[in-house]
């Protein structure tokens, strides 16, 4: 009898659905394009660019800081470095060269700054995700990750409204490394941090995995083309907070007699589409870059862990301590350690050494709030 089973329908299924999200994806971008120009199209691109390589090379900042902490694993803070370094290395004489056109993510060390990058170190080891992690996390369907992201909007925005008070506690003169010097220290202290994690790791875990080493790459890659296309280095908090004002002015709340909303350039931005605003393009991107590899690998699912109802509380609250304190501290993993290192800030490393021990912090107190328990 001859064989009258079917073939499995699979493969063309899966091939057609690979071919949508591509298509989908390109139509978006060319849609940006031509509704707010090439530039701004080009920045949702690099925003893809970063959500699939976050999310399909598993590079991330929050993870890493854990593994380093609980394990003593290196390696996802060493690709961190890695990735820094070469950033550095292009940017700093990038922005030497074209100042007028240029700028780096540099801001001034002060109490709040450190208090924020502190407390903004112990949220994100609650909801397992700094800035670009919690969109990251909510475009592959992550629940705590889409329940976290809504309220770091506006926990950024409540921050922003707040910002001249908490800087006038007290800010030091803003610093900034500069030129070859400034270079060469910055490049010596990533060598420093690398030296100190190689050390107090444990054994059998000193080496990068080639995924790593790619993934920094990649969005060491990344990062130098929104700093050339955008004109300002790779950020995130700044366009969640811009999505929350920007709802609040819809509903008809008044920002102009706020000092940081009524600032020209933030004024600016309010009365402009969101699609004209640089790091909310790349926000976005990311969100769907992240979508575009979930739903790529096998179908996007939401994947609802069953955890009481205390920890969805702590969610909901770290999203908006993340939102706010990272306001305070000038940025978050990315937009004051990733990108005020590699762009020479002081700020960037006192950022990180003060979400380090936050992030010591926030891993004790996982168990305790029942963010433990697995789906």
């Amino acid at each position: 009898m001859a064989d009258t089973t079917l073939a499995d329908p699979r493969p063309a299924g899966v091939f057609l659905k690979r071919g949508g999200l591509i298509v989908l994806a390109l139509a978006a971008v060319l849609a940006v394009a031509a509704m707010a120009g090439a530039r701004y199209g080009a920045l949702l691109l690099i925003g893809l660019g970063f959500g699939m390589a976050l999310e399909g090379l598993r590079f991330g900042f929050a993870g890493p800081w854990r593994a380093m902490i609980l394990r003593r694993e290196p390696a996802g803070l060493l690709a961190q470095l890695l990735a820094i370094g070469l950033v550095a290395v292009v940017a700093f004489p990038l922005l030497q060269s074209n100042g007028a056109e240029l700028n780096g993510a540099h801001a001034p060390v002060g109490i709040a700054m450190i208090g924020g990058a502190f407390v903004f170190g112990a949220a994100m080891q609650i909801v397992l995700g700094c800035g670009s992690g919690t969109l990251v996390n909510a475009g592959s369907g992550n629940a705590i990750g889409a329940v976290a992201l809504p309220f770091f909007a506006l926990g950024s925005f409540a921050g922003a409204l707040h910002l001249n008070w908490w800087t006038g506690l007290g800010t030091a003169p803003l610093v900034v490394l500069s030129g070859t010097g400034g270079l060469a220290l910055t490049l010596a202290g990533l060598a420093a941090v690398a030296v100190v994690a190689l050390v107090l790791a444990a054994p059998g875990t000193r080496s990068i995995p080639r995924r790593l080493i790619w993934a920094a790459v990649a969005v060491a890659g990344l990062a130098l083309l929104n700093l050339v296309v955008a004109g300002q280095p790779w950020g995130v908090v700044y366009g969640l907070g811009l999505w929350a004002a920007k709802g609040a002015q819809a509903l008809g709340a008044d920002l102009s007699a706020n000092a940081f909303w009524a600032a020209p350039v933030n004024a600016e931005r309010l009365a402009e589409s969101v699609l004209t605003d640089v790091t909310s393009l790349t926000n976005i991107g990311i969100i769907g870059g992240a979508f575009l590899i979930a739903s790529w690998r096998s179908g996007l699912a939401a994947r609802v862990p069953n955890l009481p109802l205390k920890a969805w509380v702590a969610t909901i609250l770290a999203g908006l301590v993340l939102g706010y304190s990272s306001r305070l501290a000038f940025g978050c993993n990315v937009g004051a350690f990733f990108s005020g290192v590699s762009t020479g800030s002081l700020h960037g490393w006192v950022w990180f050494v003060a979400a380090f021990a936050g992030s010591v912090i926030g891993v004790r107190m996982r168990p305790a709030l029942g963010l433990e328990a697995r789906a």
